[in-house]
């Protein structure tokens, strides 16, 4: 199972994605902001996929989890936590891998675009089975 700072790692390292239509795709590109204000990530365009990295922490860090001890020196702002966003059969939805520095591990993760200013990140194991997200806001 997923612990309690799954969620909050998404954002402090680290949505449920769009559809497939450019026009929805381009709707989540932007600047988002976790909750509890701790941190902001960039959506944009890599390649065919969205991609998502950290470009503000509000007590900025290193990757001192990461799985490869080169890396745990590495500021934790410019990390991509957001990986291969790829569009689902799900109305404005996407599925790719999200990077959790809490932990130093990667999941399957969702993105859902569910409003113009609101973005769901799901991180899932077990195949999809058991999920924890949150919704992050836009920043204006």
């Amino acid at each position: 199972m997923l612990n309690s700072s799954l969620a909050a790692a998404f954002g402090a390292a680290a949505f449920t994605l769009l559809s497939g239509t450019v026009s929805l795709a381009a709707d989540a590109k932007g600047d988002w902001v976790r909750p509890n204000g701790a941190s902001k990530i960039r959506i944009a365009a890599c390649g065919s996929a969205l991609c998502g990295k950290l470009i503000w922490l509000k007590s900025p860090r290193n990757d001192t989890q990461n799985p490869d001890a080169s890396k745990r020196d590495r500021p934790l702002l410019g990390v991509q936590i957001v990986r291969s966003m790829q569009p689902t059969s799900k109305s404005n939805q996407w599925k790719g891998k999200v990077y959790n520095a809490e932990d130093g591990k990667t999941y399957t993760g969702f993105i859902e675009l569910t409003s113009a200013n609101k973005l769901k990140l799901e991180g899932c194991v077990l195949g999809g089975l058991v999920c924890k997200g949150e919704t992050w806001s836009r920043d204006k």
